[in-house]
């Protein structure tokens, strides 16, 4: 039976419609998140007045959006990805897509193509992407697709394994355990950037293609994510398994959905890789209810989603490592 659409539902769809009005990013290569903290924070049960507070305060750092700019008309859309200034016509183009065809149809279309640069941003068109599916805003889907594609960044998914390793194991955590590192962590504010560093290693890519992808390994990223962030509470973590939760809710869209986890495995390996997380120790267990309470209250777009994308993959997978995720978020990484 559909839900009835109560005044949160109506708070949170008028923002994201108002949301277009804001470019998608701020502060010199942020992520806009408003769309996507609005979404989880939805899905947590926060209250319409509670969507209104956030939305008006998380506002006031965002910048207009740029001049609206169109698609040429038949124009293939893959050349300009990776062009940062390409957002307002990647806007048109898929808002007009979406217009003429439903949003399954499109999403199988491009989300081949995407998935092989979704280290772009620190995952984020992925994340944005996601959460615009689960709330089935197309407005919304347009502008995080047209976001994915303009910082689509490489993730070096095409790679061959070394000689004599071909992608035999099934491990994650093994093959990881093998990539060649940069003597120092990378250094930089953004996390696209550190990613770009440890994937420039010599044998980085190949490496990594080592991994045997199968049905089993979204989840076993997703964990893994989940058991390095209880432990230690590192925010380049925090993206791998927000990224990975992301994945998990777009992967029904795939004709090929182990390719595209090969493809999501590859960024995933240089976050890890760019992380530096180091383990401090696991954080007091807090029980759900404390959590949820503690994250519809919090202001911290990151909180948020964590705990949002923690609760969800509980759902889906089972076991207590995601309790211990979130708590950790809330002892404050």
């Amino acid at each position: 039976m559909k839900r009835s659409i109560d005044t949160a539902d109506l708070v949170l769809y008028r923002w994201l419609g108002a949301g277009a009005a804001f470019d998608a990013e701020y502060a010199d290569g942020l992520s806009n998140h408003l769309p996507m903290a609005l979404v989880a924070l939805h899905r947590l049960g926060a209250d319409a007045t509670r969507l209104q507070a956030f939305a008006a305060a998380y506002a006031q750092r965002l910048r207009p959006a740029p001049p609206a700019q169109s698609w040429g008309a038949g124009d293939a859309w893959p050349p300009r990805l990776g062009e940062r200034a390409a957002w307002p016509a990647y806007r048109d183009l898929f808002s007009t897509w979406l217009h003429h065809e439903d949003a399954g149809a499109v999403l199988r279309a491009v989300l081949p193509r995407l998935a092989h640069g979704c280290a772009g941003a620190a995952f984020h068109g992925l994340i944005r992407s996601a959460c615009a599916v689960q709330a089935l805003h197309h407005r919304e889907l347009a502008d995080a697709l047209a976001y994915w594609a303009c910082c689509w960044t490489d993730a070096g998914a095409d790679a061959v394994p070394e000689p004599g390793a071909a992608a035999h194991e099934p491990d994650p955590a093994a093959v990881l355990r093998q990539l060649p590192l940069p003597r120092r962590p990378p250094a930089g504010r953004l996390i696209v950037r550190r990613m770009a560093a440890v994937q420039a290693q010599h044998g980085f890519a190949a490496t990594a293609a080592g991994l045997q992808v199968g049905e089993d390994t979204l989840e076993r990223l997703a964990r893994g994510a989940a058991e390095l962030y209880a432990a230690s509470g590192n925010f380049t973590v925090l993206h791998m398994l927000t990224s990975a939760h992301a994945m998990r809710v777009l992967l029904p869209f795939f004709d090929e959905p182990l390719l595209a986890v090969r493809a999501y495995w590859h960024a995933y390996a240089a976050a890890w890789a760019a992380s530096g997380a180091r383990d401090r120790g696991a954080a007091p267990l807090r029980p759900w209810t404390e959590i949820l309470a503690c994250a519809l209250a919090s202001d911290d777009e990151h909180v948020i989603k964590l705990v949002d994308s923690c609760r969800e993959q509980e759902q889906a997978y089972g076991g207590d490592v995601w309790r211990r995720a979130a708590s950790r978020v809330l002892a404050g990484g």
